[in-house]
């Protein structure tokens, strides 16, 4: 099986911003949840959920 994600790299900020997370955020986050932020795929609900205090919002 070859997706996307193994041909792209996610970009280095948006792997760093995970690593940043504490530890019990990062913990409950599911691969599928991790892989959409990671390569700007739409995010589930879950995962707005668990980032927002962590994130800024465009307006």
């Amino acid at each position: 099986m070859n997706t996307g994600e193994t041909k792209n790299k996610p970009a280095p900020e948006r792997v760093a911003f995970l690593r940043s997370l504490p530890i019990d955020v990062k913990q409950s986050l599911s691969k599928e949840e991790a892989n959409a932020f990671l390569y700007e795929l739409p995010w589930p609900e879950t995962l707005y959920e668990k980032l927002k205090d962590f994130i800024e919002e465009e307006e």
